[in-house]
């Protein structure tokens, strides 16, 4: 019987070993995204996703179906302008959407099991998390791009500005923009624009392709007003000049918003923080003094 025992110790901790060198594996696993020049840029998947990414062929039949083609467009959309476009597919995105609740659910039954039914709210509670946090991330790491290149647009703008009045064409200035500064979410998106312009699309369809790429107002209101230029033969540089200001207005306008809104976000910590806490300090010791003249 002891014999028995051990050797289910045994098995039991090769299993864990097991599953341990699995997830430690994907863990330290380093994911690339290759740029539209051919350089491959690190870009990292959360560990959720890279130890169920493995199972996601296994639904592919069933996402196949035309009931999930718009999800999976919607979502190859979004994997896009969140910057995972040829590291995840929208297939793979839903998939993984699928497996994780399904994972979560077994591995929270299996904790819960002590506990009996009183733990049912908690282990549902934990499905909904993880069925809702895939999409979560994504729109997250959404927003980081779209913040990231809001942030770099209009040095970019007066960079392409000095580069087309100082002489170069437009592509000329993009590329050499491209050149010179670290690569970051707008370059990458300005690269690609470059090489469809490069093997043959117009510069119209190009900034169309950037636009709908990205889908951040800024980004697509300079769009417009390029290819509104380029059919009527307005000059570059003033467009470029002109939408580097709106950019800088747009953001000292936002900051001003941001510093009237302060005060009224700052009321609530104030209330139920500060004040209790400086009325306590000013307050006590006249109040000790009081009750200790009573007792």
């Amino acid at each position: 019987m002891t014999v028995l025992y051990w050797l289910a110790l045994l098995c039991w901790a090769l299993c864990v070993a097991g599953l341990a060198w699995y997830v430690l594996g994907y863990a330290t696993q380093i994911t690339y995204v290759t740029l539209a020049d051919g350089r491959r840029q690190a870009r990292s998947l959360p560990l959720a996703f890279r130890l169920l990414l493995p199972l996601a062929p296994n639904l592919e039949p069933l996402l196949r179906k035309p009931a999930f083609a718009a999800n999976a467009q919607a979502a190859a959309w979004q994997l896009t302008a969140a910057g995972y476009e040829g590291l995840l597919s929208g297939r793979e995105f839903l998939a993984v959407k699928m497996l994780l609740p399904a994972v979560t659910a077994l591995l929270l039954a299996l904790f819960f099991i002590p506990f009996g039914a009183e733990a049912f709210p908690f282990w549902l509670i934990g499905v909904m998390l993880a069925w809702a946090w895939p999409l979560h991330w994504l729109r997250q790491a959404r927003a980081r791009r779209a913040k990231s290149i809001v942030r770099a647009l209009p040095f970019v703008l007066d960079l392409l500005t000095l580069s087309v009045e100082a002489g170069l064409d437009f592509m000329g200035a993009v590329q050499r923009n491209c050149e010179r500064r670290k690569m970051d979410p707008l370059n990458e998106e300005l690269l690609r624009m470059q090489r469809e312009i490069q093997i043959g699309t117009t510069r119209k369809v190009a900034l169309r392709n950037l636009s709908e790429r990205v889908r951040i107002p800024q980004v697509r209101t300079l769009c417009a007003a390029l290819i509104q230029a380029e059919e009527l033969g307005v000059s570059i540089g003033s467009i470029l000049r002109i939408q580097s200001d709106q950019l800088r207005q747009d953001r000292f306008e936002r900051a001003e918003k941001l510093a009237h809104e302060a005060p009224t976000k700052m009321l609530f910590p104030l209330l139920l923080f500060i004040f209790p806490a400086t009325i306590i300090v000013l307050l006590g010791p006249l109040l000790a003094n009081v009750l200790g003249d009573f007792l």
